[in-house]
Formats: structure tokens, sequence, C-alpha cells
């Protein structure tokens, strides 16, 4: 669609509506910002927007408004059964999100990245692989610059490597990647998408567009997926960390598969790699499969993986104090995702976890602690909830804490010589941190001074 000349009205005055403003200002579109927050400044928001023209409302928005506008674009964090969106939608106007507003610019091919987790490590796994084969090769999402950012740069021998999320793809239409994946689908955001089937629903969205000539890669081990292969259009490619696959890359011991049917090639030791855990076994075979199918040569593929580092938060690293290993794992803000990170660790471990409710059971967070977790730290507003389940199931070894120096001073004081401390809260940081990087950086600042 060319927007030029039209009046495009973004919803949230944030990193992604800002984005918008800049790209919809670029394409020659006519911009209104809007923001419901009627606590926010006009004079704050024109700072933000720089040299980017938007005409700026906050607060109300009037049936007057809704009928000047041609084009709604709406950030990730705007739901689409809220009552701004419907109206726009019973008023005719087309409603758009940031993915489909930047698709709608991309020349190039795409490879989109989704799931409940694995997409931030896999992402970056991708993109530094697609790099070493193709310089003009731009990745988007959390870890990298936004989709609005980016898109203009992009050109017909172009890759984008893409990370969605189910916010996201909400509002795709008619975003088409030449490659997709689906992580795993597992209980997140549920007081968003309110039903498991509506977040498998929307998560498979990513693959809606592709025909049996693109390929769509997904984890064998999840059964949401393999009820979505059925209505799968792409051809479809496997991985999975528990048995030999038909089509696509598997582990078998210590070594990682690929076969395409006909012929099995050993890849690599996972040994050999930098990450740790079975989770990101997964998601380097889901690496292999995806740039495979992009064209990328083997011993490209092998010799990037050998040399990836773990991204920042997932199961990061940070410092040996006191014979203490620490780790930052802070985006391990749902269960499924702090479970892969608690089964990763070798040491009698203390947990720090607990963080805002996303309306998810703890159940299977506190079982799997069984060998691992000996002590726990609980922070924020789910504390007593994971509390509770913990008793539940005979574990009392915890605390709680009000503040993550207290966090940190508990932690310093409770672990031995040879253990760890995790910071993995099966949680989202809303409330107490801005997000789960900030989070993240605050507890590594803290650890960093431990003497």
């Amino acid at each position: 669609m060319d927007l030029k000349n039209k009046k495009v009205m973004v919803v949230g005055s944030g990193i992604s509506g800002i984005g918008a403003i800049n790209l919809l200002n670029k394409v020659g579109a006519d911009c209104i910002l809007y923001d419901g927050n009627d606590k926010l400044k006009v004079e704050d928001v024109e700072n933000k927007l720089g040299f980017n023209k938007a005409e700026i409302i906050i607060g109300e928005c009037s049936d007057e408004l809704i009928k000047r506008v041609d084009l709604l674009v709406i950030s990730p964090g705007v739901p689409i059964d809220s009552e701004l969106v419907i109206r726009f939608k019973e008023a005719g106007v087309e409603v758009w999100g940031e993915i489909e507003l930047a698709y709608n610019y991309d020349k190039g091919q795409i490879i989109a990245i989704t799931g409940t987790n694995g997409k931030t490590t896999t992402t970056a796994l991708v993109g530094q692989i697609m790099k070493a084969y193709n310089e003009k090769t731009f990745v988007v999402g959390n870890i990298g610059r936004s989709y609005t950012g980016e898109v203009l740069n992009t050109s017909k021998d172009s890759v984008t490597v893409a990370e969605i999320s189910s916010f996201q793809l909400e509002t795709t239409k008619n975003f088409h990647p030449r490659v997709s994946a689906i992580l795993n689908i597992t209980p997140d955001h549920l007081n968003r998408h309110h039903t498991m089937e509506c977040y498998a629903e929307t998560k498979e969205r990513v693959a809606l567009m592709q025909n049996k000539d693109e390929v769509c890669v997904l984890n064998y081990e999840d059964e949401w997926l393999q009820d979505f292969k059925k209505n799968c259009n792409a051809k479809i490619v496997w991985f999975s960390s528990k048995r030999k696959v038909e089509v696509g890359a598997y582990v078998d011991g210590d070594m990682i598969h690929y076969t395409d049917g006909v012929n099995d090639k050993e890849f690599l030791n996972v040994h050999d790699m930098r990450l740790l855990g079975v989770h990101n076994y997964e998601n380097v075979c889901a690496a292999i499969a995806m740039t495979k199918a992009m064209g990328v040569p083997d011993d490209v593929i092998i010799r990037e993986i050998k040399n990836f580092r773990a991204v920042e938060h997932r199961i990061e690293y940070v410092a040996t104090k006191s014979g203490v290993d620490y780790y930052n794992d802070s985006k391990g803000t749902n269960t499924d995702a702090a479970i892969k990170a608690i089964e990763a660790m070798v040491k009698p471990t203390i947990l720090i976890a607990g963080g805002y409710d996303k309306g998810v059971e703890f159940d299977d967070y506190i079982k799997a602690f069984k060998g691992k977790v000996r002590f726990m730290v609980l922070l924020g507003q789910t504390s007593q909830m994971i509390a509770d389940t913990a008793n539940k199931y005979g574990f009392t070894d915890y605390v709680f804490a009000n503040s993550m120096e207290e966090v940190v001073d508990i932690c310093a004081k409770t672990a031995k010589e040879g253990e760890a401390v995790l910071l993995s809260p099966a949680c989202a940081s809303w409330g107490m941190f801005d997000n789960y990087e900030q989070r993240g950086r605050i507890f590594k600042d803290l650890v960093n001074k431990l003497p």
C-alpha cells in the first residue's frame, strides 16, 4: 500500500510508536501520534519525536478524529480487542502493527522467528550466520534495531532476520517470510490472549501467508506444533532434541545431525559450542534448519555456531564471587524459559524468582527444582503465589525480599562455595523495573560490586 499523503494515526508514544512515525515521515505519510495517557505532556512527546513531524493528540479519541484516519498503526502493547481498536475497526479503518507497516516496504527476503522461548538467542544466531554469508543482512527485534528502523535499507538481495512476538503477529495480514520458525508454544501472556488456543493460533500466523515452496521450521516435541502441521501450507522442516526427524536437525547423544530425508550428516558436537543446556541445543538445531533453507553452506553454519556466544540476560555468566557462580537469566520471563535455565545448572543453585503476574501457574516451575534448587529468594508481585505453590510441593527453603539490592545481599550470605546463584524469575519485570533488560543489568551491577 502506498501511504504517501495518507492520514496515518500511530497509537503509543513509546519506542515502537516513534519508530513507526519515523518510517511514515520518510515515506511521505501525514502522521498523527496518539497516546491515551492524559498525564503525558505534549512537549515531552515532541522531544521524543525529534525531527519527525506528527500531529500530537493526548487523552480522549473523538469520533471526529476516527473519521479523519485512513490507517491505524498500533504498538505491540495495544491489544487488538481494546475499545480504541474496536472503534476504528467498526468505522472501517484498517489496523496494522509495526511488523505489517515495515513489511509493506521490505524489498528483500525475510526469516521470521517466533515462539514462547528461545526467540532472542535463535534470532541472534541466525543473524550471525546469515551475516557471515550475506553482508546485506538485517537483524531486527529485541536484539537489534526495530524493523521499521531498518526496512528502508533493504534491497532485493538483502535478508531480514526478524524476532517476532505474539503481540506483533496479532496485526499481520500480508506479512510473508521465505522461512519461518515456531520454536515452541507454552503458556504465556494469557492475560492478553485469554486462552492457549488463541495464543497458539496467534503464533502460527507467522506462517499464514507461506506457500509449499517455502519453509516453516517447527519443534517436533511440541504438541501444539504437531497439531499445526496439518494446517501449515509451507514445507515443514523439523528440529528435535529427543529423536531423529524425517527432515531437519536433531540431537543424538552429543552430536547434532541434519538430514534431508536421504542423507544424514553429523554437524557438530554440542561440547564444541559455547551455549549451555538442552534448550540451546534446540535453538541451534532450529538455526541450522533455517539457514540451510536459505542456502548457507554447512561450513559457514558450523563455524558461526562454534563462535557464537550467549546473548545478554539469557543464562548469562556474570561473575564468580567467593567461589559462587552468578548467572543472569532475566529474560526467563515465563515458567518454561525459567525451567530450561534451572535444568542447565550443574551446581546446587540459589534461585531468584518472582515478578509481574501474567496469569500463569507455577507448579511445573517448582517441580523442576528437584536436585537443582537448594534455596529461593522471592521478589515482586507473584512472590506469595510462588511461595504457596512451593509449599504445596514441600519446598519451604525460601525468603522474601523487597528490592534487588536485598536479593543480592541475601544470596551472597546464603550461597556456599561451589554453588550457583541464578536470576530466572519466571515472570515479567513490569511493576518494579522498566523491562527485563533493566532488571538484569541492575542484578549484574550489584553482583559485580560484591567483594
